[in-house]
């Protein structure tokens, strides 16, 4: 017996020798796992806070954009995600990072309650921009305006912002949510760090998850897809007017003295070189490859909207999907892709300037402004004005489609008639119209 013992002890610190120079290597690639993941959720962090800061800026300088219904919308939309930026992701970036929970369980309630309320705000800002794009497109300018007054707007943004709190807050402080799971929920809390003092767990029962994924996603959803489907079939129909106005001019027709309103194919970026009118009492036909200028068009709007409705599933659909199935699978979903899921559905805040506000001309150029310092040549590039007057027939742009004005112009109608009569029935319908 005494003569096996040094052996033993000789492989008992060879293995010792082996396994420290794992552990450090572990280690190292553990904390440089943690550093790169903290160079990642910083970056989204930062990009979400200065374009939506932008967006906000933006309006709060230049008086036309402050004349849009819509971009009311769209400042509420930013001040929510840049909420989203500066009081949720940072917490969550710090507990992912350091896989701890430093600030008890009262802060842990009140950070969930914070996080299900923004989210969800921005969520119902999203409709309201659709819905608001519906009655502008889809409908006539009076009833657009009958429909969008401003106490209708204020009344909508306050929804977005009141509808949430029944959903977050309330039940949240109550723990109406783990009503049936305290077991389970328990479990959570002891089984990796102990207390809540290290974890902050947030488990939902059945009812709350359906209940909470209806009001936050599966509604807003349904609402979108409705409205901008709606809003593709109008702006083709208003195509095919365009196309019926281009083989309407394909006859020649001397000796006029009436304005003749001609189409042309757009060859350019900007839709509202579709329309000219021609006032000198001759018609110039030009050749318009018709289908190419309507495959175009469709193409556009059908790539414009598919991003719009895409960015919006692709980053909240995995979340609500898992939310509703995981209580029914006794909460068997790896914390790590309820971590993946949630910080896809946080992204959605940082691209929510870019589909609803960089898009936009106007935001554009307010943005131009801002960061050249206040440049008097993007100052008046960014001045709302109808151009010349022989382009004050050009459609109004939609989400990559042109909308055809409607062109009826009476025998006995003078041209300035014409032209105040096309701009008193579409010029609310164009300032209402925003982004995209």
């Amino acid at each position: 017996m005494a003569t096996a013992s040094p052996p033993l002890l000789k492989d008992g610190v060879i293995n010792t020798e082996h396994q420290q120079p794992e552990q450090e290597r572990k280690e190292f690639l553990r904390s440089l796992e943690n550093i790169l993941l903290a160079i990642t959720l910083s970056v989204i962090i930062i990009m979400t806070v200065f374009g939506n800061l932008l967006v906000m800026v933006a309006l709060c300088k230049d008086r036309h954009l402050r004349k849009k219904k819509t971009n009311y919308f769209i400042v509420s939309l930013a001040f929510a995600d840049l909420l989203v930026a500066l009081v949720v992701m940072p917490f969550a970036a710090i507990e992912l990072t350091t896989g701890v929970w430093k600030y008890g369980e009262i802060f842990c309630l009140v950070r969930t309650s914070l996080d299900v309320l923004l989210t969800t705000a921005s969520i119902l800002h999203l409709c309201c921009i659709a819905l608001d794009r519906y009655y502008a497109i889809c409908c006539q300018p009076l009833v657009y305006r009958h429909k969008m007054t401003p106490l209708r707007v204020a009344v909508m943004l306050g929804g977005c912002w009141l509808i949430p709190t029944f959903i977050s807050f309330l039940p949240i402080m109550q723990s109406w949510n783990a009503i049936g799971i305290e077991d389970i929920i328990e479990e959570r809390r002891t089984s990796p760090g102990g207390s809540n003092e290290t974890s902050c767990v947030f488990l939902v029962n059945r009812p709350y998850a359906l209940i909470c994924s209806t009001v936050a996603f599966y509604v807003p959803l349904a609402l979108m897809v409705l409205a901008y489907q709606r809003i593709y079939v109008t702006a083709m129909s208003h195509v095919r007017q365009i196309e019926t106005l281009q083989r309407a001019g394909s006859a020649p027709a001397a000796g006029t003295t009436s304005p003749i309103a001609t189409a042309r194919s757009s060859t350019c970026s900007d839709p509202a070189d579709l329309y000219h009118l021609r006032t000198d009492g001759d018609f110039f036909p030009e050749p318009a490859p018709v289908a190419n200028s309507r495959m175009r068009v469709e193409t556009k709007a059908a790539k414009t909207l598919a991003v719009i409705m895409g960015c919006f599933c692709l980053c909240w659909a995995p979340f609500f999907i898992t939310n509703v199935v995981d209580p029914f699978i006794h909460y068997s979903v790896p914390w790590q892709l309820w971590t993946a899921w949630l910080w896809l559905g946080y992204i959605n805040s940082g691209l929510n300037p870019f589909l609803y506000a960089f898009l936009n001309r106007a935001f554009r150029r307010a943005f131009l402004v801002i960061l050249c310092c206040g440049d008097e040549r993007f100052a008046r590039q960014g001045s709302l004005s109808y151009g010349p007057t022989h382009r004050v027939c050009s459609p109004t742009s939609v989400n990559g489609t042109s909308m055809a004005l409607r062109l009826s112009f009476l025998p006995n109608r003078s041209y300035c008639d014409n032209k105040r009569t096309i701009l008193a029935n579409e010029q609310e319908s164009q300032d209402s119209l925003g982004p995209l």
